[in-house]
């Protein structure tokens, strides 16, 4: 994160006008998250083929209804509910916080909340899942 922050700022002149630490901290929150999620399909899949087809079953519609590709107002009602369960949407709102407008945590604490929840829940549910199998 910090190599691309730096590219980020110093080749294509994105302004970093927020904390870092900010910014760390949601890395890590996100980063719970998502790897809650990834074992959570490696504890429900039987095969490697079955783990990889339900991250690509995941990971694939979760970037495009993140907002990184189109916006979120654009889209129907019925799929923007759907995007409250998009980690990466939180983190997105995050990043474009931070980096360009420099909101802090006052502003960006629901953002934060949403994913310390989702990885709590992902993170517990793997551990269940994991303890299950044993």
């Amino acid at each position: 994160m910090t190599l691309i922050a730096i590219i980020g700022a110093f080749w294509f002149d994105v302004p970093i006008r927020g904390n870092l630490f900010l910014l760390y901290l949601a890395a890590v929150l996100y980063l719970m998250t998502m790897l809650g999620i990834g074992l959570l399909i490696s504890t429900v899949s039987q095969t490697q083929q079955q783990a990889m087809m339900g991250t690509f079953l995941f990971f694939f519609p979760a970037m495009l209804l993140s907002g990184f590709a189109f916006p979120i107002a654009n889209m129907p009602r019925v799929v923007q509910w759907i995007t409250y369960v998009d980690p990466l949407r939180y983190f997105l709102v995050i990043i474009r916080g931070v980096f360009l407008k420099g909101i802090g945590l006052d502003i960006l604490w629901p953002q934060m909340l949403a994913l310390g929840v989702m990885g709590v829940v992902m993170l517990g549910l793997a551990v269940l899942r994991f303890h299950k199998t044993l």
